[in-house]
């Protein structure tokens, strides 16, 4: 080996070791962040004893490593969460309307071992705006149970085959938005929109700006003639759901 080559990997290892040691700093740094909001929480509401350092982590990271605004995000979502579900979950009782749209499907794990959520955008309805939000905490609650240890997010394909008029929520989409956003923060791994009309850009439109810069990053949308390709590179075909040539059968989210 020539002394430029020896050169080149001596200078390859030592930029691998820097950024290790980065690493190792930053994840220090972030723990110790934790800790301190930890006990910022816990002295405003004793209830947060109960979640463990990976919640307290994702709100942490959602707002940029700012312990206070972090903290007030946290805080909020504790009493939205009291008030919102009294008895701790939603009931199917309470959504019947929403689930009888047959829309939200769970099945299989991605690469990463992500939970994989269909959502049939041209199966929704116009209900009531609450029990929607219900639905919404609903599904996410379910999706949440259903990780598998160690993972956080989950990966979700927005099929919106057949979206027209009829379908479009502009109300209900911000509210599922602003639930997912401010009390389900670092859950969403990765969003596929795929068969989206011309016509559903009217409604992103005006979502869009509603979107924080963290989840905008992590939609996807995609073309028709990639379709297969995109979601074959997130997610092997024996875990695919078989409406997309996978293996496997979609389960709708109540008999998940």
């Amino acid at each position: 080996m020539g002394s430029n080559e020896k050169d080149s990997v001596i200078g390859v290892e030592a930029n691998e070791g820097v950024e290790e040691q980065q690493g190792l700093e930053s994840n220090e740094i972030e723990k110790s962040k934790v800790g301190i909001m930890r006990a910022l929480v816990e002295r405003e509401d004793p209830s947060s004893k109960e979640v463990d350092d990976f919640m307290i982590r994702r709100f942490l990271r959602a707002r940029d490593q700012d312990i206070e605004k972090a903290s007030n995000l946290f805080l909020k979502y504790l009493s939205w969460r009291k008030a919102f579900m009294p008895n701790g979950s939603i009931s199917e009782s309470e959504i019947p309307r929403e689930l009888a749209h047959n829309k939200l499907f769970m099945q299989g794990v991605d690469k990463k071992g992500r939970p994989i959520v269909v959502v049939y955008g041209g199966r929704h309805k116009h209900t009531k705006l609450e029990e929607f939000k219900r639905f919404v905490v609903y599904t996410l609650e379910k999706i949440c149970a259903r990780m598998p240890a160690g993972q956080e997010k989950f990966l979700s394909i927005a099929d919106l085959e057949g979206w027209g008029y009829v379908n479009s929520d502009v109300r209900g989409y911000l509210a599922a938005l602003t639930i997912l956003q401010d009390c389900y923060p670092e859950r969403l791994g990765k969003l596929f929109i795929v068969h989206a009309p011309y016509l559903f850009m009217t409604a992103w439109k005006m979502v869009y700006p509603f979107i924080d810069d963290k989840t905008k990053k992590k939609i996807i949308f995609v073309e028709n003639k990639k379709l297969n390709s995109t979601l074959l590179g997130d997610i092997d075909e024996s875990q695919l759901p078989d409406a997309y040539g996978g293996k496997l059968p979609l389960v709708p989210i109540q008999d998940c």
